[in-house]
């Protein structure tokens, strides 16, 4: 073929893609960027408008306008985690909640770790007892190590045993500038975020044997970095560090060490940090063009701590973003 032909060809071909690329933008069809509408690829539609809505810290799912779904009504359980002993941290609301139920609906009973939301405390372990499982609840504040081995023991002593440790209670208030991050806001940050991860799993390490595992709640954030979460986003990178450097420690004990780094979830968290304007918009700079729901996340959690699904994983950081290319 001649060079000329080459050329009308490729021509014609951007002819024919111009033509379609405005037909496309005319009906509101296109399937690229220019396509607006949220992805709803479950077996339920998800909400895609949030309400504008500011609350108070730490955040009661409870004071939602809208509540998260957490239930996964169309995951059934099947014995993936029969008869183990899960401790959760920041287990009362959000993901932690979504997480509690799946590993209850999957065969786990649960420890849960809250720091004050007594209302949303006693709702999860509603629904865990609804599963047929037990669940203990443990008050306390992750940041003391003291308190980290006290809820060990407390779990230990009820269920006579410890196979999963979730680390995932989190403190999160945006900043504009540097120089907004004052050192008490620096502390709370680490020594709830990193801190709270490390006394967790030296808590729980003398009782994890092998098969045990441990997962980390990182964050997108902690992957792509956040001009408005400096402290935040700088300890959701440290947990994925950490996630894979313990479980270089652990390999030889035969315990997994793995991570989920969320995306945009809609729970306590955010609406009690960023301003209510900003929270109606939660989500929507997503390639989904939307927050996800808890129970978008927690069968992943299920996922990483089942020894039938994940024995051959140890180490990463698994991405639930929303978005294509997250790491």
């Amino acid at each position: 073929m001649s060079s000329k032909n080459t050329q009308d060809q490729q021509r014609e071909i951007q002819k024919d893609q111009d033509q379609s690329d405005r037909a496309s933008k005319g009906s509101g069809k296109g399937g690229g960027k220019e396509d607006t509408r949220p992805l709803q690829a479950g077996t339920r539609e998800q909400p895609s408008q949030l309400p504008a809505q500011h609350i108070e810290k730490p955040g009661h799912e409870a004071d939602l306008e809208l509540a998260p779904r957490f239930l996964a009504p169309d995951y059934k359980g099947s014995g993936k985690l029969q008869d183990q002993v899960a401790l959760i941290t920041g287990a009362d609301s959000g993901i932690g909640r979504s997480v509690a139920v799946l590993y209850a609906r999957e065969g786990a009973d649960v420890a849960i770790v809250y720091l004050s939301e007594d209302e949303d405390a006693r709702e999860t372990q509603r629904h865990i007892e609804a599963e047929g499982r037990q669940c203990l609840l443990i008050r306390g504040d992750v940041q003391e190590r003291k308190f980290c081995e006290d809820a060990v023991q407390q779990t230990v002593k009820r269920f006579g045993k410890l196979d999963i440790l979730v680390n995932n209670a989190a403190f999160q208030e945006h900043a504009d500038s540097l120089e907004d991050l004052t050192e008490e806001r620096l502390e709370l940050t680490f020594r709830t975020n990193i801190f709270g991860y490390f006394h967790m799993a030296q808590a729980a390490l003398p009782h994890l044997k092998e098969g045990s595992a441990i997962v980390n709640t990182g964050s997108v954030v902690g992957l792509q970095g956040s001009g408005t979460l400096l402290d935040y986003a700088s300890t959701k990178g440290a947990i994925h560090a950490f996630t894979k450097s313990l479980a270089q420690n652990l390999l030889p004990k035969g315990i997994r060490v793995n991570a989920v780094a969320p995306g945009p979830v809609w729970t306590p968290l955010n609406p009690a940090d960023a301003p209510a304007e900003k929270v109606a918009k939660f989500g929507s700079s997503a390639d989904v063009k939307r927050a996800a729901q808890p129970e978008e996340l927690s069968p992943a959690y299920v996922f990483l701590a089942s020894k039938v699904c994940a024995s051959y994983i140890t180490g990463i950081v698994l991405p639930v973003t929303g978005s294509i290319g997250a790491i």
